[in-house]
Order: C-alpha cells, then sequence, then structure tokens
C-alpha cells in the first residue's frame, strides 16, 4: 500500500509544471552508481518516474520549463542474448502505454536514400520513450554481412526438428572493401544520431552479446527462436566468426555503445533496464539546463560523458559572423522579355527538362524552392511540372510545423516527405516550395529558433544534403530573388486579382518591413550551404519569364551531369 502511495505520488509530482526538488535530487539526477545498490522496487520507481517525468516535459499545459526531450533506444547484437527478454521486463516495470517498441528486421539499403531515412517514421516524439529492434544497425550489418560472407542464406526459416538452411553461393569480398563500405555508413549514422542527440532526441544504444557456446545451446533448446535481425545461419561456425569481425569492427568505430553480457538474462536485463534509467535522467537532466548557461553536471554514464562531450564540442563555436551581402542579392536584373519569344523557348525547355527526369537512371530528385515572398517559387514549380504526369511528383507546400511536427527533431518533417522506395507511390520527385532552410530564415529572423538552434542548422543541413547525395539523390536548390520595389508591385497586384488574393497575407506585409534582415539571412544561408553536392542556384531577376527559363535551364544541366 505504501509503495503505490509512493509510486502515485511521485508521478504526480512529474506531471506538473515544475518538479519538486527532492524528486529531482532522489530520482531524477543520473547515478551510474545506482546499478549497485538499487533494488528492484527502487529501479521500478526510479524508472517509472523518470518515464512520468520525460513525458511532462512535452506538456502544454501547465507548460514546463523543461525542453520536450524523447530517448530512442537501439537494441542490437547477437540472437539469443537476451535482448527481447530485457525490453519485455522495461515494459513491465514501466507504464507500458508510454513506452513504444518497434523492431525491423535487416534489409538492404533502398536506392537512392540514406541507409537511416527507411527508419525516420518511427522517431519517438519529443517526450517518449521508444524502443527499436534491429533498426538502421540491422540493415547495415545485414548488407555487412552479404560482402563479407562466401555463403549467403536465402531463407532465414528455422525448422526446429531439421535445423537446416538453404544456401546460395557467392563470392565474399575482400576484408578491405567490406570495411570502407562499414566506416562510410558508419560515418554518416553518427552524423545523423549527431543531429538527432542535438534536436532534443537522446540516444542509447545497447549491443547484446553472448559467447558461441551459450549461442549454440539457446539455438537447440526446446524455446522458439525469434526471426533473426540479421537473417543470417547462427549455426555457421564461419559465418559467427565473420560476424563477431564485423561487429568488433563497428564497436570499435563507435565508442557510445553500451555492452551488455547477455550469458546471465536475468543480470543483463537488470543492466538493461539500469541503462535505460540512466539514460532518461540524463536526457530529463539535458532537458531543463539551458545551452548557454554552464551547470554543474552529474556523475554521468560512459553515453552520458559521449553525448556531454559532443554537446560540449558543439557550444564553443565561435561568434556569429554575417557575411558581406553579395551584389547578386541587390543589383536585381530588369529585363522585358518577349511573350512570343518566352513561350517558344519554354515549350523547348520543358521538353528537354522531362526528357532527362524520364532518362535519370532511376534517382530520387528533390528541388528546393526559397526566395524572397512573391519572388516566383510557385510559377517557376508551376512551369516546372507542366510536361510532368502528376504521378510522377510529389509538390510540398511548407509552413508552419504542426504541434506533432515540433515534437520529433527539426528536420523530421522532411525526413518523412522525401522521395522513398518504401511508399507504393510511383512518384521519386519531390518539389518543395519553402524547405528546411526556414530554420535559418523565417525562424532566425521572427525568433521562432535560439540562435544556437538557428547557427547549428547551417552544418546540420549540409550533413543532411550530403547524405542525401551520397546515397544517389539529385539535389537542386533555387534562390528566386526580386528587389523591394517588384515585391510591392506583385503584392498589389495580388490584392487587386481574385484568384491571387489567397497568397498575400498580414504575414507578407510585415515581412516587408524586415527585408534587409531577410536579404541578410539569404546571404549567409548561401556563403555557408553553397555545397559541391548540393549548390545553390540564385535566379535574381524582376521578370518572371526570364526566372522561370533560369529555373529550367538550370535544371536541365543539372540532371544531364547524372545521365
Amino acid at each position: 500500500m505504501d509503495n503505490n502511495k509512493s509510486n502515485n505520488g511521485a508521478k504526480s509530482q512529474t506531471v506538473s509544471a515544475q518538479f519538486s526538488e527532492t524528486v529531482v535530487d532522489e530520482r531524477l539526477t543520473p547515478n551510474p552508481l545506482s546499478s549497485f545498490f538499487m533494488d528492484k522496487d527502487e529501479l521500478r520507481l526510479a524508472l517509472v518516474t523518470a518515464q512520468y517525468a520525460l513525458q511532462a516535459t512535452r506538456q502544454q499545459s501547465p507548460k514546463t520549463s523543461n525542453k520536450p526531450t524523447g530517448l530512442l533506444v537501439l537494441v542490437n547484437g547477437m540472437e539469443q542474448a537476451g535482448k527481447g527478454s530485457a525490453v519485455k521486463q522495461l515494459r513491465q516495470w514501466v507504464d507500458p502505454r508510454l513506452l513504444k517498441v518497434e523492431a525491423t528486421i535487416g534489409h538492404p539499403p533502398l536506392a537512392s536514400q540514406p541507409i537511416w531515412q527507411a527508419h525516420t517514421k518511427s522517431m519517438p516524439r519529443h517526450g517518449d520513450v521508444m524502443v527499436y529492434f534491429g533498426n538502421w544497425y540491422a540493415d547495415l550489418l545485414y548488407n555487412v554481412m552479404r560482402m563479407a560472407t562466401a555463403d549467403h542464406q536465402d531463407d532465414n526459416s528455422k525448422d526446429k526438428n531439421k535445423k537446416s538452411k538453404a544456401k546460395q553461393t557467392s563470392t565474399a569480398l575482400p576484408i578491405a572493401q567490406w570495411q570502407t563500405y562499414l566506416q562510410e555508413q558508419l560515418m554518416v549514422l553518427a552524423a545523423f544520431e549527431q543531429d538527432l542527440a542535438a534536436n532534443q532526441t537522446k540516444l542509447l544504444k545497447c549491443w547484446f552479446h553472448v559467447d558461441a557456446k551459450t549461442l549454440q545451446d539457446r539455438l537447440n533448446d526446446e524455446e522458439a527462436d525469434p526471426e533473426f535481425l540479421y537473417q543470417i545461419d547462427w549455426d555457421d561456425e564461419e559465418v559467427l566468426a565473420t560476424f563477431n569481425k564485423v561487429a568488433a569492427e563497428l564497436l570499435r568505430q563507435q565508442g557510445d555503445w553500451v555492452i551488455i553480457d547477455g550469458c546471465d538474462k536475468d543480470r543483463a536485463t537488470i543492466n538493461f533496464c539500469h541503462e535505460v534509467l540512466n539514460a532518461m535522467q540524463a536526457a530529463l537532466a539535458s532537458s531543463r539546463v539551458p545551452v548557454n548557461k554552464a551547470a554543474k553536471p552529474p556523475i554521468p554514464s560512459k553515453s552520458a560523458i559521449l553525448a556531454k562531450s559532443k554537446v560540449k564540442a558543439a557550444s564553443h563555436h565561435k561568434v556569429f559572423e554575417p557575411v558581406k551581402v553579395p551584389k547578386q542579392l541587390t543589383d536585381i536584373d530588369d529585363p522585358d522579355m518577349d511573350k512570343s519569344d518566352y513561350n517558344k523557348q519554354l515549350e523547348d525547355k520543358q521538353a528537354k527538362l522531362a526528357k532527362l527526369l524520364r532518362t535519370r537512371n532511376g534517382r530520387h530528385v528533390v528541388f528546393a524552392f526559397e526566395g524572397m515572398d512573391a519572388a516566383g517559387k510557385g510559377g517557376a514549380i508551376k512551369r516546372l511540372v507542366a510536361p510532368l504526369d502528376p504521378r510522377e511528383y510529389q509538390i510540398y507546400n511548407i509552413g508552419a510545423p504542426m504541434l506533432y511536427e515540433l515534437q520529433h527533431p527539426y528536420l523530421w518533417r522532411f525526413w518523412t516527405r522525401l522521395p522513398s522506395e518504401q511508399t507504393e507511390r510511383i512518384s521519386r520527385i519531390a518539389i518543395f516550395d519553402r524547405t528546411w532552410y526556414g530554420r535559418v530564415l523565417v525562424e532566425r529572423i521572427e525568433g521562432f529558433a535560439e540562435d544556437h538552434e538557428w547557427q547549428r542548422a547551417y552544418e546540420e543541413i549540409n550533413r543532411f544534403e550530403k547524405s542525401l547525395s551520397a546515397a544517389g539523390t539529385i539535389v537542386i536548390k533555387y534562390w528566386l530573388a526580386i528587389d523591394k520595389k517588384e515585391q510591392l508591385k506583385r503584392f498589389e497586384a495580388r490584392r487587386e486579382t481574385p484568384h491571387k488574393q489567397f497568397k498575400l497575407t498580414d504575414d507578407d506585409w510585415r515581412n516587408r518591413d524586415k527585408w534587409s534582415d531577410y536579404v541578410q539571412a539569404a546571404a549567409d544561408m548561401l556563403a555557408r550551404t553553397d555545397t559541391h553536392t548540393a549548390p545553390w542556384c540564385v535566379v535574381a531577376t524582376n521578370d518572371k519569364r526570364c526566372a522561370r527559363l533560369q529555373v529550367l535551364d538550370h535544371a536541365i544541366e543539372q540532371l544531364k551531369l547524372y545521365i
């Protein structure tokens, strides 16, 4: 009875607007030494308290002072190492309604998309705790094992009576080749995970391991085996040796894994639950401390030390220095193109573009349009897609994020809109009218993002686009510029044209008062995100017809590079 009262009291305290200092000190402060003295009842209370405290960071009413923060627990490792038992116990000790569990089986990475993209829809909301079996590491290990082993298993179904596996033979790649591939993909994943952590989705990565004898004993017992994460033959000694070699390489290159010995399942379960507790506490602690203020740190776990070192390194950046605004953004061309000449060129260029888009060797294409209000983004997009079948592309008109989008990492709402082989859509072309650059434009100027958030976003965006390009996606970016006088002319025309009045909002008029701020933000953006893999095309003209033709010309030239 007393335990129930204590538990309910802890819950009510953690969901209040301000947490009790006693609860914070006793239950929510990271303390890795707890694994040596907490009994099961204490551990259970601490887990559910931390779980409710994390959920409370998402509260809107009454609003807390905490920054909404979630925890993503990646579970990988050998089969029969106690992963399922550990997560099952965790779910019994916390509120199971608030613990999301997902599981995937390893598959080859899909074409023209980064290895992490297939998993972005499974990201937990800020305030949630999610356990993810398999995840992107299952796909990576699946692919590396196919490269590293000579006997490739094509049927991993396990018959308890026959214990047989169907195999097909192919040639293993030299060790240097699969190691290079592994290293490249681990660098991509490290950058992706770094950006997750910086955007309030903290990670705990747990690797479960058992020795070969324990594995074989469990494979041959009477208990039903789960579907294997990496689809390999665990009965094959050579395959097992190769897996351990690959795993050792992975763990060597990534020092943020917590290794859990699964030989004793009960002990492994307790260790796992303590690691999850410490990760929840560390996530909560980070949500309570402003990034730009120093605080006395608690005693961290190994994973917390690594996460904290990344945050510390990021916080010691140089003072942001705006660049000099280039004349390209201020000296705007003002031609007056003949309509008949325009129509003739338009038809020819649209035909060329359509042909290139349909012979692009299966690559995904992402068009990103940014620019000053009324600069002609919509008109350029309309001419871009005119020769295409509507089923070939998707257009995303990006506005202010919805609440559920704010409860995920900043780039999440763009990750989930990228062309994907997972969907049944035949379209592999995505066109964004306003983009992820909103963080360094409108969010910067209007104060929707804190200084450290939008200043950090330049590198996050560069990593995002580089990852897309490396996977084979073609990224084409446009900044459309007009002068202030031309903008006013177009605003007034919209106001007087019934079918265009919807395009004009009060925000458009207010933004004119900050014209110089937006030009400066655009200059900073272009200077910091014009990369070899995703260069900007600046279309600076007051003539709509010229602008549309320049967009088509650039798209044609970019696509020719990949044909």
